[in-house]
Order: structure tokens, then C-alpha cells, then sequence
């Protein structure tokens, strides 16, 4: 893997983990720019609150320690000011000294602070220089190596602040967790699975967060009950519509086959086996929406379970036999339904076959091995087709475009959605694409 995909791969990670329009990103954001703004305006108002009353308190204070340390500088009257004292006084106290006169000229420092005015507007000259009484002018300042702030403090308050920032994001996380928790539980009841409810924290004293999951869960609950009240009644009403419609065909393959009769004969019997046909698509299709659906794996041979169900549809379609079959030479024997997967060959093939009619080329069945070891299967007729955003609601129960499918057509939308459901129980994917013209479905069976 080259060190560009790596890097592509940690930023959709990143982004994955940390969302643009995140809400914990957001709520971090903001306890950072209070917390800012609450230090600043503390630090500002304790500033001022200091600043005005501490100058009238330390102003007789300072006054009196500068003429101190200015008498130890300049000893007696008599004299000049001393360099060895001042030095001496500099080496002692963090200060600069600065000697101006006739005689001595000297300073402590090349570069002295001079802080001649403070925050509050007023003159510190006066307080912080002395003139001798031989004509010399001293000034002291504070040394700027006092105020200057040392590296490693700047690294330990940006560590404070990380610190800071990780246990904000922290804290935020635990707090919305519940809010994961709840996206992940719709996604499971988006999907039909109500076997695991969103899980509670405190579920005897809720909060705002809990009390949400307690009802996405209980809206979970009801649909559960709901789609096992709509399977039953399914699977009631195919149960018992399957003795009629027995009795229903026996009695008419009892009426004869000459005469005026004929006609009338075999249109009831084309309409029984398509009720026929539409009670088993629904008891298949209840059983393999099932959480428990089981299949009957072993050993096939597709391209000859392919060739079987071409043969069986010859009698129901003219142009089935037109069955374009393409398939190598040894395809690998998979651990599958037949049973199962002769009904999604079928489905698939006679959707083909009513919807390309009048197709200037015939559907084609496309049998591959699939780099994994499985085998890729492909439907393809040059029919109209679908609009392409029609495509992703074709595998849906009971759907029919108006464009595609009509009542002359045949079919009652289950007949894709049947394929669905046995590519889903055999763990293989299901692909629908508008191929212009026509449409391709496409199933790719896993090796295991």
C-alpha cells in the first residue's frame, strides 16, 4: 500500500470519526471558545480591580525603597556615585541601574526596560529616577529578564490546553454516546432486525437521551408487531387459498378439451397456476424474510441447474429457448439450494423474457468464476428497460413501474424480490443496472 492510500484511508477514517457537522466536535468547540472567553474577561477585570487600588497602596512604599537603594549607590554627598555599588545593587535585586552625569556614565544593562508609564496613565519618572546632588541622574527600571516568559512555560500551558480539549471531548462523548447508540438501533430497525433493542443507561432514571432511546425502542416494538401481524395473515390467508385452488384446477381439467369449452378450459387454468404461482412466491417469500430461513445446501452444478430451468420455461415462453447461455467450459461446484436458486433463475429469466418481448435480440444468461472462487451470474434483456430512478425500488415487495411492467405483461412485483431474498440467504449480492437497452441483474455467489 503506497503512503498516499494510506494516508487517504486515515482521512476517511477521520472523517468517518469525526464528522464535519458532528455535534460533539461542535459542543467541544464551544466549551473551548467559554472557557476562553470566561478567562479573559476574569483576567481583565482582576487586572483593573488590582491595578487601581494596589498604585495608591505600593506608591509610598516604592518611593521610600527607591531612595534606599539610590542613597546605597550614591554613598555620600561628597562623592560620585558608585559603579561597584550599583553593580553590587544589580546583582542582588532584579533591576537595571543607569547613571548619568558629569563623572560617571554607566548602565547595567544595553538594553533597560523602560516602563515609564503604567496601565493606568500615570508618570513613574518621578518615582523611579533620583538626581544627586552633584548633577547626577540615576534610573531604575525593572529587569526585562523578570517579565520574559521562559519557553517551557509556553509548552506547558499548550500541553494544560490539550489536556484540557481531550478530557472536554471525553466528557462530551460519554455524554452523547446514547445518541450512537440510537442511530445504530434505527439503522438495525431500518433494516428488519428487532432482535436487539437500543440499550438504556440508567434506565431507571433516564435522561433526555435515554428517555428518546426508551421510545425508539418502543416504536421498534410496535413495527415488530406489526410485520409479524402482516407475515401471519400472509401466511394464513396462502395456507388456505392452496384447497381451493387445488379443487378450483381439478374441477376444470375435468371439463373437456374440444369444443367451445377449450378456449374457456385452458384460460382458467393459465389464470389458476398464476394464483397458484402467486401463493407459493408469498409462502417462499414470508419464509425467507424469516429470521430462521434454512437452506438445504449441497453440492451444484449451476450451469446445468441454468440449462434445466431454460428447458422448463420453453413450455411457458416461445422465445425461451432463444436463452442466449454463456458459460466456461468448468465453473466450480458451490454449496447451494437448488431449490432455491432454481426459483431465482426462473424469476430472473422470465422477468427477462416478458419485459424484451419484442426485443431485437434475445436474453442472455452470463455464468463467470468470480476472482473469490464463487460465480457471478448475469440476466440481461434488450428491452425497454427502467428509468433509472425506478432501478433501486425494482427488488422491493409488490412494486411495478408503470413504464416496465403492466398488467399484460404479467406480474405482481414479487418476482425480484424473491431473487433478493435468496441472493441475501446465500450470503451473495444482488445488483440491479440499466444496461441501455434493456436491464441487468446481477448475483454474485460466495465461494463458502
Amino acid at each position: 500500500m503506497t503512503a498516499a492510500a494510506r494516508q487517504g484511508g486515515l482521512a476517511a477514517r477521520l472523517a468517518h470519526r469525526f464528522p464535519a457537522r458532528s455535534i460533539k466536535r461542535r459542543l467541544v468547540l464551544l466549551f473551548l471558545l467559554f472557557a476562553l472567553a470566561v478567562t479573559a474577561v476574569f483576567a481583565f477585570g482582576a487586572q483593573r480591580a488590582f491595578s487601581v487600588g494596589w498604585r495608591d497602596a505600593a506608591r509610598p512604599l516604592l518611593n521610600d525603597y527607591v531612595d534606599r537603594l539610590v542613597s546605597d549607590i550614591a554613598g555620600s554627598s561628597s562623592e560620585p556615585p558608585s559603579i561597584e555599588r550599583a553593580q553590587a545593587v544589580v546583582a542582588r535585586l532584579p533591576i537595571t541601574v543607569r547613571i548619568e552625569g558629569p563623572v560617571v556614565n554607566w548602565a547595567s544593562h544595553a538594553q533597560p526596560t523602560e516602563w515609564h508609564r503604567d496601565p493606568g496613565g500615570d508618570d513613574w519618572t518621578p518615582l523611579l529616577e533620583r538626581r544627586t546632588a552633584d548633577g547626577h541622574r540615576i534610573s531604575l527600571s525593572l529587569s526585562r529578564e523578570a517579565f520574559e516568559r521562559r519557553p517551557r512555560f509556553f509548552g506547558i500551558a499548550l500541553a494544560a490546553l490539550l489536556a484540557i480539549t481531550l478530557a472536554a471531548y471525553l466528557t462530551v462523548s460519554r455524554l452523547l454516546r446514547p445518541l450512537d447508540d440510537i442511530g445504530a438501533g434505527a439503522q438495525r430497525f431500518g433494516r428488519g432486525d428487532f432482535s436487539e433493542p437500543i440499550p438504556l443507561r440508567h434506565p431507571e432514571r433516564p435522561d433526555e437521551l435515554g428517555q428518546l432511546a426508551a421510545t425508539v425502542n418502543t416504536m421498534g416494538g410496535d413495527i415488530a408487531q406489526m410485520l409479524e401481524a402482516k407475515r401471519a395473515l400472509l401466511l394464513a390467508i396462502s395456507h388456505e387459498l392452496r384447497s381451493p385452488l387445488t379443487r378450483a384446477r381439478l374441477n376444470a381439467e375435468l371439463l373437456p378439451e374440444t369444443g367451445d369449452v377449450a378456449e374457456h378450459r385452458q384460460a382458467l387454468l393459465r389464470d389458476l397456476q398464476e394464483m397458484a404461482t402467486l401463493v407459493s412466491d408469498l409462502l417462499e417469500s414470508e419464509r425467507l424474510a424469516g429470521r430462521h430461513a434454512a437452506l438445504n445446501r449441497e453440492p451444484t452444478d449451476l450451469e446445468t441447474l441454468a440449462q434445466e430451468v431454460i428447458r422448463e420455461l420453453q413450455g411457458r415462453h416461445a422465445g425461451a429457448a432463444a436463452i442466449h447461455l454463456i458459460a466456461p467450459s468448468a465453473l466450480p461446484r458451490l454449496q447451494l439450494d437448488p431449490g432455491r436458486i432454481r426459483l431465482l433463475l426462473r424469476n430472473l429469466l422470465d422477468n427477462a423474457l416478458r419485459h424484451a418481448a419484442r426485443a431485437s435480440e434475445p436474453p442472455v444468461l452470463h455464468l463467470e468464476a468470480a476472482a473469490d472462487g464463487g460465480i457471478r451470474i448475469t440476466v440481461r434483456d434488450f428491452g425497454p428497460g427502467v428509468p433509472e430512478e425506478q432501478i433501486t425500488r425494482l427488488a422491493q415487495a409488490f412494486y411495478r413501474p408503470d413504464s416496465a411492467r403492466t398488467r399484460d405483461a404479467g406480474g405482481v412485483g414479487l418476482g425480484l424480490y424473491l431473487c433478493r431474498l435468496v441472493a441475501q440467504a446465500h450470503g451473495a449480492s444482488f445488483a440491479l443496472r440499466a444496461a441501455r437497452p434493456g436491464l441487468a441483474v446481477t448475483v454474485g455467489l460466495p465461494p463458502a
